[in-house]
């Protein structure tokens, strides 16, 4: 079986920090727990929440991502979601379309 490695781990859990924290109207505690659960790991940290910044940043979370972007290094980690989010949705081809080989 193959397990996740501890920089994958890192980058799921600081993701789950930010989405169950997207509509706080206080980001100081946020970014603190991030920060702690990152640890020295800053690099994954930048590109974990960069990544989600540009990804998710809308009205509703507006608070949370403007305090966000406040940490260095972001920039090209907030390209990447926002180009990540520009893409076509994944789907399947409608019944009856089958893929010529």
């Amino acid at each position: 079986m193959t397990r996740l490695s501890r920089e994958t781990m890192l980058t799921i859990h600081l993701d789950a920090i930010c989405s169950r924290n997207r509509y706080t109207k206080n980001p100081e505690p946020v970014i603190a727990e991030l920060y702690a659960a990152a640890g020295d790991r800053v690099d994954i940290l930048t590109e974990s929440v960069g990544t989600w910044v540009g990804f998710f940043e809308d009205d509703y979370t507006r608070v949370l991502c403007t305090a966000l972007r406040e940490l260095p290094g972001l920039d090209p980690w907030l390209a990447l979601g926002a180009h990540r989010r520009s893409l076509k949705d994944h789907s399947t081809p409608p019944l009856g379309i089958r893929h010529r080989s």
